[in-house]
């Protein structure tokens, strides 16, 4: 199958991509990277971070991809502790991280490609320093790797958990059967077929997108990188390119449904023949506005970094059971447990448990072998997630529980509370949480950016809350912010507004 690779006005062949790589994967050989080595990127979404991705992969070294918002203390944390052989990253990325980038860490260039930096209005960037390897120069003065490459062990992503310094998931070897049944399962719950025409929206540092990116690259006919995320932009590449399959997240869909109906009518989407969502919690009035527009073709996943995919709904079982993340899926165990371990019957809200069976790779946390036994009860393995099973078995996701919010006594919790404040029409983005308060324990905090030209009252935002919810769920503080602190993913920076909330009100 022939593969076309579509990045801004660019237009190249997968043939090319692949070429590249094997010759980036000779390269890494030769810099001491084998099988089981790890090898770092820190970089934005374009057509050279695909050669990485395939690159590491040809060689069945784990990619360790650090978010590009990170600092130098953040991205020196990862790249010292897992051990990483070679760091590839954008230039512009380079200058932020460099005074913590271990010694003996080989730092290989990739030039910030101008729609990259267009779209995140990136200005001149430096020189890079000395003894820093340029990479195209450095990847085509290599000859293709021609060895056969073994089992893929994926990415080893970072995850911060609920304290302490961030961890990383590392992929232990699996079967065969593990590999084939976790393909199998990212095509069932994505739709994924030979000769599919999708785009990669999402940031390939995240755990989805870089999923979803390794079945684009095995199956898709056609695949459009989009270095950031823009409502419209979206629009337009699934009517120029007839995208047939997409992944998103929900902040996405909001901005989706909050571009004018004349912008949204503008083009013939008609294509699409399966969405999914995950990541973060949608509101349900969010997901019912996008079923209603785009049709029957939206699935919803859940899981986690540590145990892959563990549950999915379709439009129709999400249209009888509204706010369900789905059943688990072929293989997985899902259990719902007390604060003492015991499993709880349905109805009854408690902490999520898994364990997905064949469907993932086995996985410890690099340098804490005993972190993995803190999160683990009888082989099933917790994120922190707080929900319930109905009598059906479809799982409700209530919150984090380290958001959960406890005033007064009554545990509260924010994600109720944020699908109903979403859909104020002032409304563009939204978060709340809970900070200190002598009375109550904590107190809720709504922070609230509103839309373009909008202008909204904390009454005005009080009275639509009341509407929806009990009076004790309506936040008594409600902020305005300029901008949401959202990563490119969609998720908030939540610990960052309760700092900055703090020195608001100090």
């Amino acid at each position: 199958m022939s593969q076309t690779i579509v990045f801004g006005a660019q237009r190249f062949d997968g043939a090319l991509l692949r070429e590249r790589a094997a010759r980036a994967a000779s390269g890494l050989a030769a810099l001491g990277v084998s099988a089981g080595n790890r090898v770092a990127v820190m970089m934005r979404n374009e057509p050279a971070y695909l050669e990485v991705i395939l690159a590491a992969d040809r060689l069945g070294a784990p990619l360790v991809a650090i978010n590009w918002h990170f600092r130098a203390d953040e991205a020196g944390h990862v790249l010292a502790d897992s051990g990483a052989r070679v760091l590839v990253v954008h230039a512009d990325l380079l200058p932020q991280i460099a005074a913590l980038v271990p010694a003996d860490v080989t730092v290989i260039v990739v030039p910030t490609p101008p729609e990259v930096a267009a779209a995140y209005r990136i200005g001149p960037v430096p020189e890079a320093p000395p003894r820093v390897l340029d990479w195209p120069t450095w990847r085509d003065a290599q000859e293709p790797w021609t060895a056969p490459a073994p089992p893929s062990l994926g990415m080893m992503l970072y995850t911060s958990g609920t304290t302490g310094r961030a961890k990383g998931v590392r992929r232990l070897p699996g079967t065969p059967e593990q590999h084939d049944s976790a393909r199998r399962i990212r095509n069932l719950v994505g739709g994924a077929r030979q000769g599919m025409r999708t785009a990669i929206v999402g940031p390939m540092y995240h755990a989805g997108p870089a999923s979803n990116a390794r079945v684009a690259l095995a199956q898709a006919e056609l695949i459009v990188v989009m270095s950031r995320f823009n409502a419209e932009e979206l629009l337009h590449a699934v009517e120029e390119h007839r995208l047939t399959h997409l992944s998103l997240v929900p902040i996405m869909l909001v901005r989706l449904l909050k571009l004018p109906e004349a912008v949204r009518a503008r083009y013939d989407l008609s294509s699409l023949e399966g969405v999914t969502h995950g990541g973060s919690a949608c509101a349900p009035d969010v997901k019912r506005a996008m079923i209603e527009w785009w049709g029957p073709i939206i699935s919803e996943t859940y899981g986690s970094t540590e145990v892959s995919l563990i549950a999915a709904s379709r439009s129709e079982d999400w249209l009888r059971h509204p706010g369900t993340v789905g059943r688990a899926l072929p293989g997985t165990s899902i259990r719902i447990l007390d604060e003492e371990g015991k499993i709880l019957p349905p109805g009854e809200v408690g902490e999520i448990y898994v364990n997905s069976g064949p469907n993932a790779l086995p996985f410890t946390y690099h340098n804490m072998p005993d972190e993995r036994a803190r999160v683990e009860r009888d082989g099933h393995i917790t994120n922190g997630d707080v929900g319930y099973l109905n009598e059906e078995g479809f799982l409700f996701v209530t919150d984090r529980k380290r958001d959960m919010v406890i005033s007064g006594g009554v545990n509260i919790y924010p994600a109720e509370i944020e699908a109903a404040l979403i859909t104020q029409p002032q409304v563009m983005d939204c978060a709340v949480f809970g900070v200190p308060d002598p009375e109550y324990g904590e107190a809720l905090v709504a922070a609230v950016q509103p839309r373009p030209g909008a202008a909204p009252s904390a009454e005005e935002i009080r009275a639509h809350l009341r509407n929806k919810l009990a009076d004790y769920k309506v936040p008594r503080r409600i902020w305005f912010v300029d901008e949401m602190p959202r990563d490119s993913m969609g998720k908030v920076f939540k610990r960052r507004l309760r700092e900055t909330y703090d020195g608001v009100t100090a």
